[in-house]
């Protein structure tokens, strides 16, 4: 039942990709954006109380709403969730490659035992086709959220990431921790749309 319900989320991503031309001959670069957890599964919980999955659904919709208002469709961008439902990681980096991306980004926030830790982590495969693109893209984010928000920097690291090492050979790929919710300031700041779409435009800007 499980898997059944996992293939019907999945069907439900993919049928859009056909009935509004997602495998369209468009020359512009596709770019995939993966919102975290989502349904059952909350990821990281703030301690003001708001939950990772919404966050960075937040995010990557406010990705969607730059790319067409400001920036005239400049890219062709699709989510891996839509609304708070749980998808399997696998299902993730199987509709990138459905897709044929360019780009994989996939948005998360991180959490510590330690109520200081701040700033941001971008995580890149260990290796893969796409491995030198992807360093190169995941260090103008951490460079762009570090100038721009004035996030602090804890580098571009590499991880063997599901979402990552299934897509790297495919696409460039990356993995954003944008701030723990377990500082009261960097939690307090992602809590307000404003800042949202600070995040997102400044994502949006390093592409």
């Amino acid at each position: 039942m499980k898997r059944l319900k996992e293939v019907m989320f999945f069907l439900l991503l993919v049928v859009p990709v056909f009935s509004y031309g997602q495998l369209s001959s468009s020359n512009k670069t596709i770019i995939v954006i993966d919102p975290g957890h989502g349904g059952s599964d909350s990821g990281a919980l703030g301690v003001n109380g708001i939950q990772e999955k919404d966050v960075v659904l937040n995010i990557a919709k406010e990705l969607v709403k730059l790319n067409k208002k400001l920036f005239s469709d400049t890219y062709e961008i699709y989510l891996t969730r839509y609304t708070d439902t749980l998808i399997s990681l696998k299902d993730r980096g199987a509709l990138a490659k459905k897709l044929r991306a360019n780009i994989f980004i996939s948005l998360h926030c991180n959490h510590s035992s330690n109520p200081n830790a701040r700033g941001i982590e971008v995580y890149v495969a260990n290796n893969g086709k796409h491995i030198r693109q992807s360093i190169f893209l995941g260090y103008q984010l951490q460079k762009g959220l570090r100038e721009q928000i004035g996030y602090k920097s804890r580098g571009v690291k590499f991880a063997n990431f599901q979402v990552l090492r299934e897509t790297v050979d495919y696409c460039t790929t990356v993995l954003l921790e944008l701030g723990f919710l377990s500082n009261w300031d960097e939690t307090n700041y992602l809590k307000t749309l404003e800042n949202v779409s600070f995040v997102a435009r400044s994502i949006f800007n390093s592409l």
